[in-house]
């Protein structure tokens, strides 16, 4: 039996509240999933399910990842909304990155090479640094989704991205739990 795991940047518990209010601006959007504010992050790769004995290996290639994207801590600022696939069907409402999605992008790059020659899954899609904020179950509170995206374009804040983590996923009565299974930091000047 594998263990579910994705590497990831996580939002520190300072923007919680920023993310938990951006969120609140879409309530009243039935249809709409939310993800637990707590657990914000940016997902750099999703690696699936893997089995335990792969990840050594995946610790060396993430380690490597980190020592060889040529990124140093960074401040990134998580602000602006967007959709997954598109404002005609959504199934994801985001949260985006302006300052550091060049540094996240770098990261995602040289994770991506090094998984995949691991044999782990190419990414299907490119890569938009983003925050999950809800899925979208059914198009009931659509209209009132595209609106809102119109009207808003909210700053949650700034913060430093000193580190990625490899982070393990379990379903649990509320949704998904997220732990961290180890860090990698990112190498200084």
């Amino acid at each position: 039996m594998g263990i579910r795991l994705f590497v990831s940047i996580d939002l520190p518990e300072a923007l919680v509240d920023a993310v938990a209010a951006v969120q609140e601006e879409f309530r009243d959007a039935s249809g709409l999933s939310f993800t637990d504010p707590g657990q914000a992050h940016v997902t750099v790769k999703f690696l699936g399910d893997t089995p335990r004995a792969r990840v050594g290996p995946l610790r060396e290639a993430l380690e490597a990842a980190v020592a060889t994207a040529d990124v140093t801590p960074f401040d990134a600022t998580y602000a602006g909304l967007g959709v997954f696939p598109s404002m005609d069907y959504i199934s994801v409402v985001w949260l985006g990155v302006t300052d550091g999605a060049a540094e996240m992008t770098r990261l995602h790059e040289t994770v991506e090479d090094r998984t995949t020659a691991l044999g782990f899954d190419a990414a299907d899609h490119d890569f938009t640094p983003h925050v999950t904020l809800a899925r979208m179950e059914h198009a009931g509170g659509k209209a009132l989704v595209q609106d809102l995206l119109g009207e808003l374009d909210p700053t949650v804040g700034t913060a430093r991205v000193e580190e990625l983590r490899l982070t393990e996923s379990e379903h649990g009565p509320d949704g998904p739990e997220y732990s961290t299974v180890e860090r990698f930091p990112l190498p200084s000047d």
